[in-house]
C-alpha cells in the first residue's frame, strides 16, 4: 500500500496565524494577511505537486472564494496536481454540475476530485436559497448523486425524486476517467448517502478510536450495499525537526487567539446543526487547557475554526508515527493543511514524507525515483 496525501488550497485567505471561518461563521482577519490571489493559491499548488501531494483541497462557502472557478484558474498553472473541489448539491442542477465535471476533467487533463458537501448549517444554506432541512438536504444529495452517476455512466436519465426531477437528461460528452467522490458526515442518514454513492469517506481529525468506529460504521453500511469505500481522514499539520520547535509553533498560534475572536466563533459554531461540527466542539469545550487530546493530537485550530479543528504535532518522526496509526485503522488517504500553507506544505513535505517513503508506506506519485526499497506493513 503506498497512502496518498492530499494539501489545502486556502481560498478564505492565509497567514502566519490560524485563519478562522466556516461554518457559518465569517473567516477571521488574518484571512488578509494573504489574500487568496490566483497567483498566491498557484505558487502553493506548485509546491505541493512537486513534493509529492496528489490532490489539493479547497472549501466551500461564503466565507472564501468559489472552487470551481478558482481551481479552474490555478489548474492551468499546474500540471499533475489534482484538485478537489468542493460543493453543494443544493446550489446547481445535478444536470449542471455533471456537465462541468466532464468540462474540467477534460480541460484539466483528468484532474477533477469532488468533495460532495450537504451544508450543515440553515441560516447559510438560506442565504444560497436553500430553505430545506439538514436530513432533506441529504436526502437531495443521495438523489443528485444518483443523477449524477448515471449521467457519469452515459445513459439517458428521467427521475421524478422527492426533491429533485430531471427529464431526458443526458451528456453530450462524459468525463474520461470519471471523478472519485468525496463525501464527510456524521448523522446517521450521511452514511447511509455514503454507503450508496460515494467512493471516499471523510472524516475530521478524531483520535484513533473515535475514528475506528467510523470506519467501522460505514464498512457495515457500504457491505450493506455491496460496496467498498476508501476513508480519508482531514487535518492539520505543525511538523518540526524537533517535538519541542513544533509544540513551540503550536502555543506561537494559540498566542495569538484573541479571547472575543474566540468567543464569538464558539458561539457560532454552537449552533451548527452538524454531528460532525458538534464532534469538533467536544474535543476542546471552548477552553485552551488539556488540547493534546491524543499523543501528538491537539484541538487548538477549533478554538478559531469551523469544521476540521486538529492538528498533527510533533516532530517528524513523531507525525508520521501518528499517521502510520491512523492508516493502520484504515485510513489510506490524509487531506493536510498548516499556517501558512505554503511554509507547512514544505515542512511536511520534506519532513514527513521521506520517512513514510523510506518505512515503504509512501511514494512520490510523480516520480520514478523514489520506490521504497523495503515495505514495513501495517499492524492487523
Amino acid at each position: 500500500m503506498s497512502l496518498t496525501f492530499h494539501w489545502f488550497l486556502p481560498t478564505n485567505g492565509d497567514s502566519r496565524h490560524v485563519v478562522g471561518g466556516g461554518h457559518g461563521t465569517p473567516a477571521t482577519a488574518s484571512g488578509r494577511d494573504r489574500p487568496p490571489t490566483v497567483a498566491y493559491l498557484s505558487q502553493i499548488a506548485r509546491a505541493a505537486e512537486d513534493l509529492g501531494f496528489v490532490g489539493a483541497l479547497t472549501p466551500t462557502g461564503a466565507w472564501c472564494e468559489d472552487a470551481w472557478l478558482t481551481t479552474a484558474m490555478v489548474s492551468q498553472n499546474t500540471e499533475r496536481l489534482k484538485f478537489l473541489v468542493a460543493f453543494r448539491p443544493g446550489s446547481v442542477s445535478p444536470t449542471l454540475a455533471a456537465q462541468m465535471a466532464s468540462t474540467f476533467q477534460r480541460q484539466s487533463g483528468g484532474r477533477l476530485l469532488l468533495n460532495v458537501v450537504t451544508g450543515g448549517e440553515n441560516h447559510e444554506q438560506r442565504a444560497y436559497g436553500d430553505f430545506l432541512d439538514k436530513d432533506d438536504r441529504y436526502r437531495r444529495t443521495g438523489e443528485f448523486l444518483d443523477i449524477v452517476r448515471q449521467l457519469w455512466d452515459g445513459k439517458t436519465v428521467d427521475l421524478h425524486g422527492e426533491h429533485l426531477r430531471v427529464e431526458d437528461a443526458r451528456l453530450a460528452r462524459v468525463p474520461d476517467p470519471v471523478p472519485d467522490v468525496y463525501f464527510g458526515g456524521s448523522s446517521p442518514i450521511a452514511g447511509e448517502v455514503a454507503a450508496r454513492h460515494v467512493d471516499v469517506y471523510l472524516t475530521w481529525g478524531e483520535p484513533p478510536a473515535q475514528v475506528a468506529e467510523k470506519i467501522a460504521w460505514i464498512r457495515g453500511l457500504a457491505a450493506k450495499q455491496g460496496r467498498r469505500l476508501r476513508f480519508g481522514i482531514r487535518l492539520h499539520v505543525i511538523t518540526r525537526d524537533t517535538s519541542q520547535a513544533a509544540w513551540a509553533e503550536a502555543g506561537r498560534l494559540l498566542d495569538g487567539f484573541d479571547p472575543e475572536t474566540v468567543r464569538s466563533v464558539q458561539a457560532g459554531l454552537a449552533r451548527s446543526e452538524s454531528e460532525g461540527q458538534r464532534r469538533m466542539l467536544a474535543l476542546h469545550g471552548g477552553g485552551r487547557d488539556g488540547l493534546e487530546i491524543h499523543p501528538n493530537l491537539w484541538a487548538g485550530i477549533g478554538l478559531v475554526r469551523g469544521g476540521a479543528g486538529t492538528a498533527l504535532v510533533g516532530s517528524h518522526a513523531e507525525v508520521a508515527e501518528r499517521i502510520r496509526e491512523y492508516a493502520e485503522l484504515g485510513i489510506e488517504e490524509f487531506v493536510l493543511s498548516g499556517y501558512p500553507h505554503l511554509e507547512e506544505a514544505y515542512w511536511f513535505g520534506e519532513g514527513v514524507l521521506p520517512i513514510l517513503a523510506e518505512q515503504g508506506v509512501w511514494r512520490h506519485p510523480f516520480r520514478v525515483d523514489t520506490a521504497p526499497s523495503a515495505q514495513v506493513p501495517f499492524a492487523s
